[in-house]
């Protein structure tokens, strides 16, 4: 039996023995099972759920462990949970940060988690980031490209958001950011770099100012023409929609390939402004991520809150696969939703009209019963393992993963 995890006011972390750990898929409960846990990979950490009380099971039945707070883990990239934590909110109970809460219990002296790994995270672990010297590195860069404005940004990224895309540029290494955007044409629920003053902070903060060509050009050439197995992405999680500066795109990957032919140049983004979308590819664009949380427009909007259509999205997608671009969806995942059967019948509706090549998974992060509070109802969830194993079983030609690929 997997047991109950719970911590006091605190903070501090006790198991409690004979309690039948619970978990979540979307409001529903349901015990831990072997076949849900994976044990607490490296890099990943625990944190107990304010004005929460843990909750267990007993005779199939959701009980309140009264005074002990709900516990979750938070999940290192490269890792796709598969259930909630189970909680009981108190009166007045906070909204909770911006992360991806799972589910997570002890099980003979051994912290699980309710997961699936989905990729290797080798150039993305913890230990490769926030190094001792970054603060030279950072130093230097800024003296080899002088007097340009998304240097400094980044380097405040680096240093005080701890952006591991940011850091690469000065690290010299794998995939870089480049921020261009300070607009949107969303205004999603889960935003990273903007949130209304009622809701929870943002854990990063937005670019204020517009980029020239020049100054784009100037450190994707730097990156592109240097780095090990370069990639350039524009859409950070510190921007707006980037293809609202696709005549500044467009223009400065025009300038980095007058200059050099290395590397891949890639975009994020929710790809709702098709004019920007077609700007961008036909200056050379390699590959794109789109960002999306379903298949079904009601659900789509109710989270994006959008000033364009899901449809808008497909013309994006066909528009650069026709044109060679690497199309992945970066696929907001959050168990109970995406695993509805409605939801996986026009996700493979989707998958099958837009050919994308690739489905990046993303632990969607946000307070679960305030993001289930706005979605639309549906039916009854199916789990999340088995939404994935059907889509590898019906579209086996898409990759299924988490980072954006060297192509």
């Amino acid at each position: 039996m997997f047991t109950v995890l719970y911590a006091d006011k605190n903070g501090a972390i006790f198991d409690a023995p004979g309690y039948q750990a619970a978990g979540r898929l979307g409001a529903q409960y349901t015990g831990l099972k072997h076949a849900d846990m994976i044990p607490l990979p490296e890099g990943a950490e625990l944190m107990f759920l304010p004005e929460r009380d843990a909750v267990y099971m007993a005779g199939g039945i959701a009980r309140k462990l009264k005074n002990r707070l709900a516990v979750a883990a938070m999940l290192p990239v490269g890792y796709t949970r598969t259930l909630l934590p189970a909680y009981e909110c108190r009166r007045h109970a906070p909204q909770l940060p911006l992360y991806g809460y799972a589910a997570a219990a002890l099980f003979n002296d051994e912290i699980y988690v309710a997961a699936v790994k989905t990729a290797e995270n080798t150039k993305w672990h913890p230990y490769r980031y926030n190094t001792p010297d970054l603060k030279k590195r950072v130093a230097r860069v800024k003296r080899e490209l002088p007097n340009n404005r998304l240097v400094d940004h980044l380097a405040n990224c680096s240093i005080i958001w701890h952006c591991c895309t940011a850091q690469n540029l000065f690290y010299r290494r794998w995939e870089a950011g480049i921020p261009v955007s300070p607009a949107c044409n969303a205004n999603c629920l889960g935003c990273i770099s903007l949130q209304p003053a009622e809701c929870c902070p943002a854990p990063q903060s937005r670019i204020t100012f517009s980029p020239t060509p020049e100054e784009i050009a100037a450190i994707g050439v730097y990156h592109l023409a240097q780095a090990p197995e370069p990639i350039l992405s524009f859409g950070q999680g510190c921007e707006g929609e980037p293809s609202l500066a696709a005549e500044a795109i467009a223009a400065g990957i025009r300038l980095i390939r007058n200059k050099t032919a290395r590397g891949q140049i890639n975009i994020n983004t929710n790809a709702g402004f098709t004019p920007g979308i077609k700007t961008i590819v036909d200056a050379g664009l390699n590959s794109m991520r789109v960002s999306i949380i379903s298949a079904l427009p009601a659900t789509y909007q109710a989270y994006y809150r959008a000033g364009y259509s899901l449809d808008d999205v497909g013309r994006s997608i066909a528009y650069a696969k026709k044109r060679g671009v690497y199309v992945a969806l970066n696929m907001l995942l959050f168990p109970g939703l995406n695993d509805r059967p409605e939801e996986q019948a026009a996700w493979f509706e989707f998958l099958a009209a837009t050919g994308v090549d690739m489905i990046q998974l993303r632990n969607l992060n946000f307070d679960p019963d305030t993001f289930l509070a706005v979605m639309p109802p549906g039916g009854k969830p199916q789990g999340v393992r088995r939404f994935l194993n059907k889509i590898n079983e019906r579209f086996p030609a898409i990759r299924l993963g988490s980072f954006t690929e060297k192509i």
